[in-house]
């Protein structure tokens, strides 16, 4: 019931007269075979019938009108054409040959194009589908009724009917083909998109380090995953950054935090990630680390940035950094551990940066 309700309360677009590629695939593909169909009826029929029967020749014709409307009509004229073939073709073969003639299941690729068509409204398209409905038990109590105008043997009407069956599957096939090869490859586009968005999301644009946010999910899920691993996190921050900004201007700072972070990515070898976690300061996830073995490691990195050459515009630099390290304890939440990890930072600084607090 959700299900049905849901399909209701469909919003769609406005029909701007345009008819979207992947339809007019669809419909092209499916009126082609329409007019093939129609054209192996008209010289089947003198050896099921012992007779020509020229309407074909005329179906053909309004099938090509058809062909016509997809490259100069909008969606809602091309699929009336199309019904007004498809029912007339339909009432036609019930007439002359009867219900067993199998045409009636041509009336099925109306529902499909109906039902693919985006810009009909939810009850537009049931709406459809009872008129489709209507006419089929109309046309079934119209031939119990009225028997056919000529009778085809056993032989005729199998040779008939597989003919019929044949083009039927055909089209609903070719049809289905386009409109799912359509909408598999749109969400295709659209789970890129969105990765493309989700990791945009989480990716500082200057330094191309994760931020803030990507790096407390790392964090979380390997909690999760691993919840009797030790770890340790490490958070770094420049000393005296805002002198290099107001010195050298704030390209210079950008262009310091870029080096600097090659420097981090070519140094953690795969030991550690790392995140720029806000402004100057910089945060590293050290997993299956304890306290001992991350602050060496710390310690290392800090003894590289020291000594790392910096040239901006003919201007030798040199900076430094200060870092905070805590392992997480299994006991405290995973923000007490950031806390811990700052408030050791800041300890550095009051210190005599150019430190690493364990």
């Amino acid at each position: 019931m959700k299900f049905f309700l849901d399909f209701l309360h469909q919003k769609v677009p406005r029909d701007r007269g345009e008819i979207p590629a992947y339809y007019s695939r669809a419909l092209t593909a499916g009126e082609i075979l329409q007019a093939v169909y129609f054209l192996v009826c008209f010289f089947l029929y003198p050896l099921i019938n012992s007779r020509w029967e020229w309407i074909p020749m005329i179906f053909i014709v309004a099938t090509g009108l058809c062909l016509w409307a997809v490259k100069h009509a909008n969606v809602r004229i091309n699929l009336i054409l199309y019904a007004v073939i498809c029912c007339g073709w339909v009432f036609w073969n019930v007439q002359h040959f009867g219900w067993s003639s199998g045409v009636q299941h041509f009336l099925t690729l109306m529902v499909v194009l109906v039902f693919f068509n985006v810009y009909d409204k939810p009850l537009t398209k049931c709406f459809w589908l009872i008129l489709i409905l209507a006419f089929r038990i109309l046309l079934f109590s119209i031939s119990q009724r009225v028997p056919a105008m000529y009778k085809m043997d056993t032989e005729a009407n199998t040779i008939y009917q597989t003919v019929n069956t044949v083009a039927f599957f055909l089209m609903l096939a070719c049809m289905c083909v386009i409109f799912s090869t359509s909408i598999q490859d749109t969400e295709r586009q659209l789970r890129l998109k969105n990765q493309t968005l989700y990791k945009e999301a989480g990716t500082d644009p200057l330094t191309g380090l994760p931020n803030r946010r990507a790096m407390i999910e790392t964090i979380e899920k390997y909690y999760k995953e691993n919840g009797d691993k030790p770890f340790s996190v490490a958070i770094a921050d420049i000393d005296f950054f805002k002198k290099v900004n107001d010195t050298y201007g704030h390209n210079c700072g950008d262009y310091t935090l870029v080096k600097l972070t090659e420097l981090f990515v070519e140094h953690a070898m795969g030991r550690y990630t790392v995140c720029r976690w806000g402004g100057e300061e910089f945060c590293f996830f050290i997993p299956e680390t304890n306290l001992d073995d991350a602050g060496t490691m710390m310690n290392d990195l800090c003894f590289a940035v020291e000594k790392m050459p910096l040239e901006y515009e003919d201007h030798q630099l040199s900076i430094t950094i200060t870092i905070g390290v805590e392992e997480y304890d299994f006991a405290s939440p995973l923000e007490d551990l950031m806390d811990s990890a700052d408030e050791k930072l800041y300890m550095g600084k009051k210190a005599g940066r150019n430190r690493v607090v364990v």
